[in-house]
């Protein structure tokens, strides 16, 4: 070989292991199948920059605490010697002047209305933030049913083709006994079938594994069908025999049922608020500025200091109108939090039932397929010997194909089942 060339062959040997390590799909497990998820989902987002907003209105409530200051520039061109208008009350100081200065104001108290205001927004965004951790949930359990139908479909997928390998071997088989006269064309015919039977199923699973594949994509967080290998999961431990204690742990975990409590509170406190509407409200305001240019009874400098009482009256029944309004939507929050309840009570017995249901298919598929091989073996060795027909082998196939689809199956479908129930238990977060 040419010594200048080997450098290059060289070179080109690594670019083109580099292309195909590349496109080689990564394995990923279901833990990090999650992690994208969170990372990548655009709802955990939506719902993290709600709480966020949650966040800026305890802000918003708390300001009125703080005093408020204002600069203020002020040009007046009055009449002479004018200094009053109609249409109010108070000497409207019309004297030509140009001025400026700062005003400030702070709250002394309203009497409990703004602290009620501010526990309200601090409940509702503590209920904001159960939301994230709910949209989470419900991002977790659609990445767990994908990845696990994901497994399945790619199990099928395998059934499938050992499937089609079978019926294409007992198509020779079938095909060199026809020759040898051992066998009529008819056998050659159902076998045949068979093998095309095979190939439509396989045909149909590929479909289904690559479905599969851009369902955990999209709920990963993905716009686009993602390529890689999946890898398989472990059996949970076994389910807690009380289905009460597992009610009373949702009761207390779920983000959802959380976050209503919080927003009933939230209500609660807020309808506090609203009935402190008739409280009075004592202010504290003061101003102080300049006024180089200015009409002869005017001073140069100016400043002021005050306290104000607001006492409420009457408001046309305003006030007692958003009470009422208050009460009520915290009376309807509670109801809801009541509703929710008993749904999750109903969710956690549901899905434990149909976890125990898959788990006890288990067992059963288990032994179908230990069945089913039996089954296939006798009956493969009652053709061989011309004991037994092309149908009745058929027949022994299909049901080993069967029983091993079964088996796969059931221990994804109770893995799906055991996500559903964690899910009730507020479990995934």
């Amino acid at each position: 070989m040419n010594l200048k060339v080997l450098p290059w062959t060289l070179l080109a040997i690594l670019a083109g292991c580099g292309i195909v390590c590349a496109q080689t799909p990564g394995t990923v497990t279901l833990a990090e199948a999650q992690a994208i998820a969170i990372r990548n989902h655009p709802r955990i987002a939506s719902a993290a920059f709600l709480a966020q907003a949650g966040e800026a209105e305890v802000k918003e409530a708390h300001s009125a605490y703080l005093p408020t200051f204002s600069a203020n520039l002020t040009g007046v061109e009055a009449e002479h010697d004018t200094t009053l208008m109609v249409g109010a009350i108070p000497t409207s100081s019309l004297y030509s002047r140009a001025a400026s200065g700062l005003a400030g104001s702070q709250l002394l108290t309203d009497f409990g209305r703004t602290s009620s205001f501010v526990k309200s927004a601090k409940l509702r965004h503590e209920a904001e933030n159960q939301d994230v951790v709910n949209t989470r949930a419900q991002v977790l359990l659609n990445v767990n049913t994908a990845y696990y139908q994901a497994l399945s479909a790619r199990e099928v997928l395998r059934v499938a083709k050992a499937n089609l390998d079978l019926f294409n071997l007992t198509l020779r088989q079938v095909k060199a006994f026809a020759q040898s006269s051992l066998r009529s064309t008819l056998d050659v015919s159902f076998a045949e079938v068979n093998v095309s039977q095979a190939e439509l199923e396989l045909v149909q699973a590929e479909d289904d594994e690559r479905a599969s594949h851009a369902r955990l994509s999209a709920a990963m967080g993905y716009e686009r069908d993602q390529a890689f290998n999946l890898s398989d999961e472990p059996l949970p431990q076994p389910l807690n025999p009380d289905v009460n204690v597992l009610i009373n742990q949702a009761m207390q975990e779920r983000p959802d049922l959380a976050a209503l409590r919080l927003n009933y509170q939230s209500l609660e406190r807020y309808s506090q608020a609203e009935k402190r509407l008739w409280n009075p409200t004592i202010t504290m305001a003061g101003v102080a500025g300049v006024a180089p240019e200015r009409e002869q009874p005017l001073h140069e400098t100016y400043s002021a200091a005050g306290i104000n009482v607001n006492i409420p009256i009457l408001n046309g029944g305003v006030f007692a109108a958003r009470h009422a309004e208050a009460e009520a939507r915290a009376q309807s929050a509670q109801k809801d939090v009541q509703d929710l309840s008993i749904q999750v009570a109903r969710d956690v017995q549901v899905a434990w039932l149909d976890a125990n249901n898959a788990f006890r298919r288990l067992d059963v598929t288990a032994r179908m397929v230990t069945e089913a091989n039996e089954a296939l073996r006798l009956a493969q060795a009652r053709y061989d010997s011309a004991l037994g027909s092309i149908v009745e082998l058929n027949q022994a196939q299909v049901s080993q194909t069967a029983a091993e689809i079964a088996a796969a199956s059931a221990k994804y479908e109770y893995l799906e089942r055991r996500a559903a129930l964690d899910y009730a238990l507020g479990a995934l977060k």
